[in-house]
């Protein structure tokens, strides 16, 4: 690496401003470049949602994670789940996760949770192909006896939210959801029969949704909680 490339390519990308850096909260944020970036981002997203209290702290990072202003219009908190997630989280509940993307997008430092891929779990696969439905599906319902007073993540796969649900009205309780998959083909419905349920849930309506929004919604209650 020559020191013209560091000279010519290497430069700040923006301005760096020691009052967002002072004020920055973000953890993945490590150099005066990243937190001027992140708290800069944040602050539009302040005057965007507002900034009337944790939902709000949650509609804001889901707004700098997809670009999109809208997405603070169709946020839907049931059964008070930021103080559910946060407490869960303190008291390192497991989070278990629809997909890969989702799992690697969750903040790993700052907690004692485990974070699993229902995808990963043993035997998934196989009852996926024995009751022909999705791997997701599959591993929801592999994860049964585990998922009891844990926290559940669905950034992807409208089947897995529908088949929790499912699973909830059999009597199995997570602590609380986020479901927001995203597509055309049952994700709004999917995501109303989790808003509809008897446990703490952050869902979104229409299609819109997937990893940026799931990941957004789990991160900023783990910051909430207090320890990153």
């Amino acid at each position: 690496m020559t020191t013209d490339l560091l000279t010519s390519a290497g430069a700040h990308t923006k301005q760096i401003d020691p009052e967002l850096v002072q004020r920055c909260m973000e953890p993945g944020a490590t150099t005066p470049e990243a937190m001027t970036i992140s708290e800069a981002g944040r602050a539009i997203a302040r005057e965007i949602v507002g900034d009337n209290g944790p939902e709000d702290r949650i509609r804001q990072r889901c707004v700098v994670a997809t670009g999109d202003p809208a997405i603070k219009d169709l946020l839907v908190f049931g059964n008070d789940p930021v103080k559910a997630g946060v407490g869960a989280i303190s008291a390192g509940a497991t989070i278990y996760t629809d997909i890969r993307m989702v799992k690697t997008g969750i903040i790993k430092k700052g907690h004692k949770c485990q974070i699993e891929c229902v995808l990963d779990m043993e035997g998934a696969q196989e009852l996926a192909q024995k009751l022909g439905i999705t791997r997701t599906s599959a591993g929801f319902l592999t994860a049964a006896q585990d998922i009891e007073n844990s926290i559940i993540v669905i950034g992807n796969a409208p089947s897995a939210a529908i088949t929790v649900s499912r699973m909830v009205e059999y009597g199995i309780k997570p602590i609380m959801i986020v479901a927001v998959p995203v597509g055309f083909v049952n994700a709004a419905e999917s995501k109303e029969k989790i808003s509809k349920i008897d446990i703490p849930s952050i869902t979104c309506t229409g299609t819109r949704g997937g990893t940026p929004v799931a990941v957004a919604c789990i991160n900023e209650m783990i910051i909430m909680s207090g320890n990153v």
